[in-house]
């Protein structure tokens, strides 16, 4: 809402009190209307409250574009205060502070909060306005632009539809700038549906100078919304994201390409996530004392009580958010200890219900996994905690989702190792954690670069899986009793869930204008950079990534960093900038493929030549019968060669077609004497032909033998051979048709 200022002027004794003073003062303001504001001016014999005209808009700083996606251009080397060297005293270079007064009431299912939030303006501008984030009121209504987007382009997390009394909302019911009242309004900087209200402009009565620190004092009530995505209530359970005012991020020049300082405030939209500055939470949370409290960061004694209710107190700095579990069903939570080098000792908790008691240890032994795993491959873990919680059975939409040293993962009644549950536990497990490092830790913007993070992430989670050797397992419990466990390779099921054929959206663009939605960029940034490191090799790539968490933990690096980073420490400059222009800042289709394959014999061709000056004619007749004698007598000397090898040599011819971008081939030819030739490929042309003149007659030809390239739509068409092959169909027909008599004779049985 929008509110307006009031004019007024208190007289008072000089012998009152400083502290009678502002009590006056702010009698005064709330006298003369909520909504006014005014400083105070102590005057010889009086007290005077001077109010501030509000400014209608900061009109000196920009909003960041409504359809900003990656940049293009490097951040300048001081962005957001430079690499972290480790020798500073906070390991992020802290702009807010947040300190947090919450009260739950589990049965209407609110948070009553107080929150003191102090912001520093890093730029050199005075400040008049800044934004907060308010997500939860994506849950108030229909209209919000959330669900306006889903409605559109369908759900992104499965959930049971709201129903009447299930919404959730967030209510700024005060906020002040000292004694002085602030006013806010709805703005749109996406141009969302005018009822969405998940940005809020506060118009500061006292501007902040540059380099200067405000405080804002923020009452606010949260209704929780019925488990819907990333945060609400089933039952006792409460799972709290996204669940405060939260202040936007003042981009400077040089700073994932902007060019002046900017708000990035984007609404919250279904297949978006945060970005957020880095700094310090101070929360205290109060519940019913039998309930179970998780949250970010590290409890600080024992709770409280008072009243019945327990106050838990988290502390955690150089975070970017915060958010926490509540449940007086969980069963006692699970404790488990990490350490590695470089690492504080990490204290892991699990916490879950008692219908998932079988998930509690395995998903404890995936977290301590993944810490060494993400530690070792990418940097050390800086955290002295980490919180998993498995939701209960019936809040699903509740699982899967990361914050800052705190995930949900997912719960199965069982696990048997080998089952496609266990192995779906390991998997998102593992991709939770992961995020705790390229959202939480690396912290890019999720609106406008969710490669960064999603993409980047599922990647290092496919790599952690590849490199101990675990195939992901899809057997339910029915396939296993009947003798059937399907095991595929991890970057097979990237593959496979990558759109190849017809690629709408870059893996650099936004998160909410895709057509071929989020999916995308999970698989398909996951398999170019499978792509990559097959190019540019494990070791480089490898070294490039822990030089990229090096440089840019704690900062927000943008698409272009993450490019210079790769392009600097791989010491492969071409290739990097040649894959992202044509796969990250574009979406190339790739589509060679083996188009034909001949091999042919160059035997003698009747005619006349010229013998001592004669010319002499050989007609067919006779030239077959040359012809067969060459043959026998060859074979005489080659006792043992093979059938396709004689007197005459063979020309294999390979044509290969380019339907798509330009990536480097290499083509592989095997003959029938168990030599083999190769050629490469790497100009623009539609089509190129090699040619061999050899011994013995081709066998087959194979494009791409190393599978360099995952991204090409149909790897089938990679090879021909010169005789058909039926071992294949074979084979499939044989084990279907022994499924069909398994399948037949369990059912005589029953």
């Amino acid at each position: 809402m929008q509110q307006r200022a009031t004019r007024f002027k208190i007289v008072s004794s000089t012998l009152l009190r400083p502290a009678l003073l502002r009590s006056i003062a702010a009698g005064a303001l709330l006298l003369a209307g909520a909504s006014a504001t005014g400083v105070l001016l102590a005057e010889p014999g009086s007290l005077r409250v001077v109010p501030i005209p509000l400014p209608v808009a900061d009109s000196g700083i920009a909003l960041a574009p409504a359809n900003a996606a990656a940049a293009g251009v490097p951040s300048a080397p001081g962005a957001w205060g430079g690499a972290r060297s480790g020798s500073e005293p906070t390991l992020s270079e802290r702009v807010v502070d947040y300190r947090i007064d919450a009260t739950l009431d589990p049965f209407r299912h609110t948070v009553a909060g107080k929150q003191t939030l102090t912001w520093r303006n890093r730029s050199a501008v005075e400040v008049r306005s800044v934004y907060l984030h308010l997500y939860m009121n994506a849950f108030e209504s229909a209209d919000s632009t959330y669900f306006s987007e889903q409605r559109q382009r369908g759900g992104v997390r499965a959930a049971s539809p709201i129903k009447d009394g299930e919404w959730g909302h967030i209510a700024l019911r005060a906020v002040a700038q000292g004694a002085l009242a602030v006013p806010w309004s709805f703005v749109h900087p996406d141009g969302g549906p005018a009822a969405d209200h998940t940005v809020v402009r506060l118009d500061l009565p006292v501007p902040v100078a540059g380099g200067a620190s405000t405080t804002l004092s923020i009452d606010f009530l949260t209704k929780l919304p019925r488990v819907v995505a990333r945060t609400g209530y089933f039952g006792s359970f409460h799972l709290v994201g996204q669940w405060f005012p939260k202040i936007g991020v003042l981009e400077l020049a040089g700073e994932r390409g902007a060019t002046a300082p900017r708000w990035n405030v984007h609404e919250f939209h279904p297949e978006s996530e945060f970005y957020a500055d880095f700094g310090k939470y101070d929360v205290r949370l109060t519940a019913p004392k039998d309930y179970t409290v998780g949250a970010t960061g590290e409890r600080q004694g024992a709770p409280v009580e008072h009243d019945g209710l327990l106050t838990h107190h988290f502390v955690q700095g150089d975070v970017h958010d915060f958010a926490w579990t509540a449940d007086n069903r969980s069963a006692r939570p699970l404790l488990g200890s990490w350490r590695g080098a470089g690492s504080p000792d990490v204290t892991v908790t699990v916490i879950y219900p008692p219908e998932y008691a079988a998930s509690a240890a395995p998903a404890l032994q995936a977290a301590k996994d993944a810490l060494s795993y993400f530690s070792a491959s990418l940097g050390p873990y800086p955290y002295p905690t980490l919180t998993v919680v498995i939701p209960p059975y019936n809040a699903g939409a509740a699982g899967g989702m990361e914050y800052p040293t705190f995930f949900t993962a997912e719960g199965y009644r069982q696990v048997p190792a080998g089952s496609l549950d266990a192995t779906l536990l390991d998997l998102v497990t593992i991709h939770e954690f992961g995020h705790g490092y390229f959202y939480g830790i690396l912290a890019s913007n999720e609106f406008e670069e969710p490669m960064l993070d999603e993409g980047l992430n599922e990647f290092w989670d496919a790599r952690m899986l590849r490199a101990r050797g675990q195939n992901l397992h899809a057997s339910t419990a029915l396939m296993r009793a009947i003798g059937i466990s399907p095991q595929f390779k991890i970057f097979d099921v990237e593959r496979m869930a990558s759109p190849r054929e017809d690629v709408a959206d870059a893996p650099a663009q936004n998160a909410w204008h895709r057509l071929q939605g989020i999916g995308p960029v999970y698989s398909r940034t996951a398999t170019v950079m499978r792509d990559l490191e097959a190019r540019i090799g494990k070791d480089a790539l490898e070294r490039a990534f822990k030089e990229y968490y090096r440089r840019w933990k704690f900062r927000h690096p943008s698409v272009a960093d993450f490019r210079e980073v790769l392009a600097e420490s791989s010491g492969q400059r071409g290739v990097v900038e040649a894959v992202f222009a044509q796969q990250i800042y574009r979406a190339g289709k790739v589509d060679d493929r083996v188009d034909a394959l001949t091999s042919v014999e160059q035997l003698p061709q009747p005619g006349t030549r010229q013998v001592n000056g004669v010319w002499l004619e050989e007609n067919r007749k006779a030239l077959d019968q040359r012809i067969d004698a060459a043959r026998a007598q060859w074979k005489k000397s080659h006792l043992g060669a093979a059938g396709d090898s004689g007197p005459y040599p063979f020309v294999t011819t390979v044509t290969l077609r380019r339907r798509g971008a330009q990536v480097p081939q290499t083509v592989l030819v095997r003959f029938a004497d168990g030599s083999a030739e190769t050629a490469s490929w790497d100009s623009a042309e539609s089509w190129q032909q090699f040619r061999w003149t050899r011994p013995a007659k081709a066998v087959s030809a194979q494009l791409d033998p190393q599978r360099l390239h995952y991204l090409d739509v149909n790897k089938l068409d990679d090879s021909r051979t010169i005789e058909a092959d039926a071992r294949a169909s074979r084979r499939w027909s044989a084990d279907f048709a022994a499924l069909v008599q398994m399948l037949l004779s369990l059912i005589a049985n029953v």
